[in-house]
């Protein structure tokens, strides 16, 4: 018995994740450009995806509060209109100091757009519908991986980073039309009281989530971040070898993150987050066997199938557990997911300033581990709790 379509409205929201992940990934993308053309050295650069991750962590719940009442339809769009001027403005920009500081501007669209983008989902859908729903517009994301990072590389390796922020800004704009278009009006999640907030907060399961997301993503980012210089200098890989390989890894992506949507609602959330998590952990353990192209290719195939794939599946167990808190929890995972790139991101910095390279597989495989551990704590306390309601 085949599944019931979900609403077309969905890939519109599908399409600006999209747009907001290749926007947030162009910075790894192009790392070794702006990096030359800036004249600052790769740990500096990599420091803009701490900054802005930083900017996303404290934003998602404190905008989330903010922005409760807005109609989603004026609010999506308005969030890709501010990305389009931001990455716009970015070009323009003549200094690292400068760039810095416009590229914390724009990552607020992010911390917007991806949380009241799931929360958005789990109300067009019904409620046995939300899982597939939340995972479905978080494919953009994987998209992003498999189509939008290898092309702005691309672009990037070859017309410069100014010309990649200049396509992501362009395609922001086509975002908010989409959006605009596709979304009824009316759509306003019930304003999370005092209250309500103070039960996220208080809720074991629910911060144990977000907790588990934060680690997943320090434990990436710790590499993830300077992937193409460490690339470039153990392998000689050039613009085009590079976009090959993110175009590769975020194949990998795709096809995880579809998986889960499939599978998700069959055999529950928090399994599928175990099995992610342990596919980003093999390659983080195989890493130092990566001595040429073909067996680097390899290694990042499990990491690929579960990057994107978990924090699909960990939207969707926050949305399950309490689809009435889900606009605060959500906002907070995503608070966890930009809290963890930042943290790894300076990490991953601090290790390259220090000719430490060779450690920051080791150091995100430990955090993984952790993650993992934390996850199967918390899935235990749902069991022992079976009746838990947010």
């Amino acid at each position: 018995m085949s599944r019931p379509a979900l609403p077309a409205t969905l890939w519109a929201l599908l399409a600006g994740n999209f747009v907001i992940g290749t926007g947030v990934m162009v910075v790894p993308g192009t790392l070794n450009e702006l990096s030359q053309s800036l004249q600052v050295g790769a740990a500096t650069a990599g420091q803009l995806i701490t900054a802005g991750a930083i900017v996303m962590c404290l934003g998602a719940p404190l905008l989330a509060a903010l922005v409760a009442g807005w109609d989603r339809r004026r609010l999506l769009a308005f969030t890709m209109l501010w990305y389009a001027a931001g990455h716009l403005l970015a070009t323009q920009m003549p200094n690292f100091g400068s760039l810095l500081l416009v590229r914390m501007l724009t990552v607020v669209a992010p911390a917007v757009f991806t949380a009241q983008a799931a929360a958005c989902a789990g109300l067009l859908v019904p409620a046995e519908q939300r899982g597939r729903a939340v995972t479905f517009v978080f494919l953009g994301w994987s998209m992003a991986s498999v189509l939008g990072l290898p092309i702005g590389a691309l672009v990037g390796g070859h017309f410069g980073w100014r010309a990649a922020f200049g396509v992501i800004a362009g395609l922001s704009v086509v975002s908010a039309a989409w959006i605009w278009r596709q979304l009824p009006t009316g759509i306003r999640p019930a304003a999370l009281s005092r209250e309500a907030w103070g039960r996220v907060f208080r809720s074991p399961l629910l911060m144990g989530v977000v907790c588990v997301t934060a680690l997943q993503g320090a434990g990436q980012f710790v590499l993830f971040s300077y992937f193409a210089p460490i690339v470039r200098e153990s392998l000689g890989a050039d613009a085009t070898q590079m976009g090959l390989l993110w175009g590769w890894f975020g194949l990998c992506g795709l096809l995880g993150n579809m998986a889960v949507s499939r599978y998700i609602d069959r055999i529950g959330a928090a399994r599928m987050v175990l099995v992610t998590t342990v596919l980003i952990a093999t390659s983080l353990l195989l890493w130092p066997l990566a001595v040429s192209f073909a067996t680097l290719a390899l290694i990042l195939v499990p990491w690929g199938l579960g990057c994107f794939a978990t924090n699909s599946a960990q939207q969707a167990r926050l949305v399950s557990l309490s689809p009435a808190l889900a606009p605060g929890s959500v906002a907070l995972n995503s608070s966890g997911i930009y809290v963890g790139q930042a943290v790894g991101a300076a990490a991953g910095g601090w290790l390259l300033a220090h000719d430490a390279a060779p450690w920051m597989n080791w150091a995100g495989l430990v955090t993984m581990l952790l993650a993992l551990a934390l996850s199967m704590a918390v899935d235990r306390a749902q069991r022992r709790a079976p009746a838990f309601s947010a």
